[in-house]
């Protein structure tokens, strides 16, 4: 099952009745908590958000606080999936738009003035619910933007590796993998010369200004589920990624290439085991040679391996470091990778 499945495939209905205004208040607030959680809702953000718009241009801020309220308690006693198709019944098609302009916002960063690209995937799920077509799409996140940008007119169109703009989330690049076990919102810009490299269980993304992540996976197979139930999921991560893969796909090819640093991460993902490995002269990224010929430079690879169904997944990127760029301390660095490749693995649907 996919991640917002349970929200956007819901089909029981609310015996709470909504109005017009309600069920596009609705699409906000179902959107605040699709990535997060009831409880980390702001009531006040949501409120200042649905003030911006026609329809609620008569309601009081206490007004648009007690509905916001009403919603999330829908929300939080019939579930999130009943409140989306509650609203999704209710609505009149020609407040749609509005509905999905409702939700943009709720996802926009109001510093950079972008969808963040962990976002993305949320985004389109949210298009496609309510039965948008691609251009239509496009129109409002723009309509959406333009309005961010008058209201924080001191705010800045930055170019951010992390984030995507309105036009590319409109097409969005969403790689599926071929047996569909999972999609993720594409890290590099193929416009600008990112790559996408394909292989039988795994593809990287990659780019000349450092941006690499890689994904490997594999069927677990009965005897490795054994494996694993015998040892402990601890035990088995730490064999498979130090034992297997770091041999067979950086050593093999990097015999400098050393292990210096380990941690297993009991709260994330269900139980995650996180490696750095040294790779002298083994980026992605080459570099020029005194005498003109391509060189590569030094760089650490964080690996990050976890089981998400049936599958075993080692999600990989690195840190190059360039000439005369010193490393800092090996846990700044450890700390720096792992946290890279979490946020990454955080814009992964598993189906």
């Amino acid at each position: 099952m996919g991640k917002y499945d349970k929200i956007f495939n819901s089909e029981k209905i609310s015996e709470e009745s909504l109005s017009q205004e309600e069920a596009v208040a609705a699409i906000a607030v179902v959107t605040a908590i699709a990535d997060s959680s009831i409880e980390d809702v702001d009531i006040d953000l949501l409120a200042d958000i649905l003030w911006g718009f026609d329809i609620f241009e008569q309601y009081s801020d206490d007004e648009l606080l007690e509905m916001v309220d009403k919603l999330i308690a829908i929300a939080e006693d019939e579930g999130v999936g009943t409140l989306f198709n509650t609203a999704y019944e209710t609505i009149d098609d020609e407040l749609v738009p509005d509905a999905f302009a409702a939700g943009v916002s709720v996802l926009v960063d109001e510093e950079e003035l972008r969808i963040p690209r962990g976002k993305a995937t949320l985004l389109k799920k949210l298009q496609e619910a309510l039965e948008i077509e691609d251009e239509e799409a496009k129109e409002i996140i723009d309509e959406v933007i333009a309005a961010f940008e008058e209201t924080e007119a001191e705010a800045e169109y930055a170019e951010d590796e992390d984030e995507i703009s309105p036009e590319q989330i409109s097409s969005l690049e969403v790689y599926e993998a071929p047996s569909g076990i999972f999609t993720v919102p594409v890290p590099v810009n193929l416009q600008q010369g990112g790559r996408i490299d394909t292989q039988e269980g795994a593809v990287s993304f990659s780019d000349d200004l450092g941006t690499f992540f890689r994904i490997d996976y594999n069927s677990l197979p009965p005897q490795q589920i054994d494996d694993l139930e015998s040892v402990g999921q601890e035990e088995y991560l730490r064999s498979i990624l130090l034992n297997k893969y770091v041999p067979s796909a950086i050593a093999a090819n990097l015999p400098d290439a050393s292990v210096d640093y380990t941690e297993y991460l009991p709260n994330t993902l269900e139980g995650a085991y996180f490696a750095l490995v040294n790779m002298p002269e083994g980026s992605t990224i080459p570099k020029s040679g005194n005498n003109g010929t391509a060189a590569k430079c030094d760089a650490y690879r964080g690996l990050l391996a976890f089981i998400s169904g049936d599958f075993l997944y080692i999600v990989s990127s690195q840190r190059s470091f360039f000439d005369g760029e010193t490393p800092g301390s090996l846990k700044q660095e450890a700390e720096g990778l792992k946290q890279k490749i979490v946020d990454f693995v955080d814009t992964i649907e598993f189906t």
